[in-house]
């Protein structure tokens, strides 16, 4: 298949997509394989257990919201 081909159907899916109403929009996210990642991962996942653990009002109005879930049973 010549890249000419190819160009062409990436072209005539993109005017589609744009007649739809879309637009191309480019995002940045983390890059999940560095290894810098899955330490930034664990010191938030600490700093959170740390807050939930000093915050015992947060764990009651979970509790509380739970309770009104109809069918739900701890």
């Amino acid at each position: 298949m010549s890249t000419t081909t190819v160009n062409a159907r990436v072209q005539k899916h993109r005017a589609s997509l744009r007649a739809a109403g879309l637009r191309p929009v480019q995002i940045w996210v983390p890059d999940t394989r560095r290894q810098e990642f899955a330490q930034e991962c664990l010191r938030q996942s600490r700093a959170v257990a740390l807050a939930d653990a000093s915050d015992t009002s947060l764990s009651d109005f979970m509790d509380d919201a739970l309770a009104s879930v109809e069918g739900w049973t701890e």
